[in-house]
């Protein structure tokens, strides 16, 4: 039986102000109205991966950058943009998203979110983009080698197939994998920035954004305008201390919602200790007895996705219950779907490029080049930790990448900056609370919001003090207070 080695490219589930009073950040209400021509858009992609019209007030554009910031004249690349127009009269200039991946496609994610950001855009224009080998903006292609990845068989030489995946990336992608790292988006954010019209840049980043936004503040002090970062990236950990933090994250996550489940009359057990049990088991089951879904087969790699998937965030934990509960009774569908959310499979069976830009962004990001070995060790570390994260074969995930990293997106330090606030959820699975508190720290303009519920993206857990917070930084200026802490 096929069983497909998921590369879980280690830390790829992660993955970022302005002064107090009533004052806005320089900038903020400039009516220059910026240098990008703003059209319809045409190809947007819905929830479903399937294509969909802009809603209401969406126009997407485009600017060009260079390819290698070193050679500002040299060839240009184009970025993809999206924005959703101020709502109110008296605006403050644009607020720009990451939402996270790296990989995410910020156009595609804006016109799908934005209605929760709806309190900002009144007076925000509310801006996203695709990054630097994303999707639309000159997106890393690797011949089809996601899928075949995640249909190889456990037994199969993972080594060589990272191998043959590095290499298709290479064939396809070449000319832009050097220059895809963080370092590089950073300086594409500030002509962004200067395209928009505003002389500061006022974002928003969530996971991944965080550490986009933190290395922006460390190239770009000056320029910073209102930040948030939610849901804080930690740079400078290794992938070994990425992969066992996150394991120990998604472990309390499944806890966390098995408790719940219970609560809520849960169909999967009677206590919590159960319900665990019954998703284990059912994981277990497909190893060797992969469930039959139209032509494709919900297989023990993929149902893994499925479980971790809805981790994510308390609201969709309703959804691992329903979808396990009809895995056990021979309809995989939910749990498919809840896969191909995670890998960026469409209906049509291609892919976005949200795994291969993960990968290509992760390895120009760090000189670390764990080998197989090394990674099977921290392999067996997950296992020990949380078995449904663990990977059924493993290869070292930058090992074979045809360019090397570079570690300078690790060294955070905003000195000088206007303050940052920055928010960690004790409950996140993807990006845990000590990371936020480390990313705090490296700013030194950083200031530390506590949410202590369930959930990765505490603005959008529904917490109003979370909310309130962020809403009153953006809109008037006023900081939250150092170490505030807002309960679930």
């Amino acid at each position: 039986m096929k069983k497909p080695i998921v590369t879980l490219l280690l830390g790829a589930t992660v993955l970022a102000g302005c002064g107090t009073g009533n004052k806005p950040a320089d900038g903020a209400g400039a009516k220059n109205a910026g240098t990008v021509a703003w059209t319809r858009c045409t190809n947007l992609t819905g929830a479903d991966g399937k294509p969909t019209a802009p809603p209401p007030g969406v126009e997407c554009g485009k600017i060009q950058v260079p390819l290698d910031h070193a050679k500002p004249e040299g060839e240009k690349i184009d970025l993809a943009l999206i924005r959703v127009k101020a709502t109110g009269d008296d605006r403050l200039g644009s607020l720009v998203f990451n939402f996270g991946g790296p990989g995410g496609s910020g156009v595609d994610t804006l016109a799908l979110a934005a209605r929760a950001f709806s309190t900002p855009g009144t007076r925000y224009d509310l801006v996203s983009f695709d990054p630097r080998g994303v999707e639309r903006s000159s997106g890393v292609k690797c011949g089809g080698q996601v899928e075949k990845l995640l249909e190889a068989e456990s037994d199969a030489d993972g080594d060589r197939l990272a191998k043959e995946f590095a290499a298709a990336c290479q064939k396809d992608s070449g000319k832009i994998l050097p220059y895809v790292g963080t370092v590089q988006a950073a300086k594409d954010l500030d002509l962004l920035r200067a395209a928009l019209g505003d002389s500061r840049l006022n974002y928003f980043g969530l996971s991944y954004g965080t550490h986009l936004g933190a290395v922006y503040a460390t190239h770009f002090p000056k320029n910073v305008g209102r930040f948030v970062l939610d849901s804080a990236f930690d740079p400078t950990v290794t992938f070994e201390e990425r992969a066992v933090t996150q394991a120990t994250g998604f472990d309390h996550a499944f806890e966390a919602f098995a408790k719940d489940c219970v609560a809520q009359s849960c169909e999967l057990g009677a206590d919590p200790a159960a319900v665990e049990q019954t998703v284990e088991q059912l994981l277990t089951k497909l190893k060797d007895q992969p469930l039959k879904v139209g032509d494709r087969e919900l297989t023990y790699g993929l149902a893994q996705l499925a479980v971790i998937t809805p981790l994510y965030a308390k609201s969709t934990w309703p959804m691992l219950e329903q979808a396990a509960a009809a895995a056990i009774k021979g309809n995989g569908t939910a749990m498919l779907t809840l896969a191909d959310s995670y890998t960026g499979r469409k209906p049509d069976g291609t892919y976005t490029t949200a795994m291969t830009s993960l990968q290509a962004i992760n390895c120009a990001d760090n000189a670390e080049r764990p080998t197989a070995a090394q990674t099977a060790q921290i392999n067996e570390r997950i296992k020990s930790i949380f078995p449904i994260l663990a990977a059924e074969a493993s290869s070292g995930a930058c090992a074979h990448w045809p360019v090397p990293g570079d570690d300078t997106a690790k060294r955070i330090d905003a000195t000088g900056s206007a303050p940052i606030v920055v928010i960690g959820g004790k409950g996140d699975p993807a990006t845990p609370y000590q990371w936020a508190e480390t990313l705090t720290r490296q700013l030194k303009t950083g200031v530390l919001v506590t949410y202590e519920g369930e959930g990765h993206g505490a603005y959008l857990t529904g917490s109003g003090c979370v909310t309130k917070a962020v809403d009153m930084y953006l809109l008037n200026g006023e900081l939250p207070t150092q170490n505030t802490t807002c309960p679930a």
